[in-house]
């Protein structure tokens, strides 16, 4: 397919495009940016882009993508806690991830794409259950993460994102990998961001 060809079916599919994705991508864009600002109200703004993704998603039969939605509202309620909590204790600033939770992090990925491929492969209609799972996976490491507040968070879900997009692209939800690419460019800013925070939070100790 030539560029030409590539771009008229792009336009094609923005201007199919339902409401509930354009929502879904908007309340998406809002949750990056507070993420990227260390902004508790990521969690609210996330859970109601993940409810409407996971209609999209099962519509289109990435089903590890939508369990991986449901995980993202478990996740969101779990970290909305855990910062709230935090906030109130005064202990509210990033850090980077010690050995043990680095350790979790890569086995929630690893035992979570084994799972996910075995299950999509025999017991669904998907089509593309490697690439499925493996976005699905190394997501749910991120999201783990981000509900600890560790800076790790933006390279799992970067790992995620690099995969996700062109999937997407080819499951004909084009805002949605959209949405994905620009998650990606501002997860890049995010971890910086994050690192001066920490560096910040160090020179303030000393």
């Amino acid at each position: 397919m030539s560029f030409q060809e590539w771009f008229k079916l792009f336009q094609e599919q923005i201007l199919n495009t339902s409401v509930i994705e354009w929502l879904a991508v908007g309340f998406g864009v809002t949750e990056v940016l507070l993420a990227k600002k260390n902004n508790i109200w990521l969690y609210p703004t996330g859970i109601i882009s993940v409810l409407l993704s996971m209609f999209l998603l099962l519509n289109v039969k990435l089903y590890a993508e939508t369990l991986l939605s449901m995980y993202y509202l478990v996740m969101s309620v779990y970290g909305w806690i855990i910062w709230k909590k935090r906030k109130q204790d005064g202990e509210n600033q990033v850090s980077w991830s010690g050995k043990n939770e680095l350790t979790i992090a890569v086995f929630i990925s690893q035992v979570g794409f084994v799972l996910l491929y075995l299950v999509l492969r025999h017991y669904t209609d998907s089509d593309v259950p490697l690439f499925d799972a493996f976005v699905s996976s190394t997501a749910w490491a991120g999201m783990w993460l981000l509900a600890k507040r560790k800076i790790e968070n933006w390279i799992f879900l970067n790992i995620s994102n690099i995969v996700a997009i062109p999937l997407l692209f080819h499951k004909k939800l084009p805002l949605m990998a959209c949405l994905t690419t620009f998650l990606f460019i501002v997860a890049i800013f995010g971890f910086f961001e994050w690192k001066k925070i920490i560096n910040k939070s160090k020179m303030s100790i000393a």
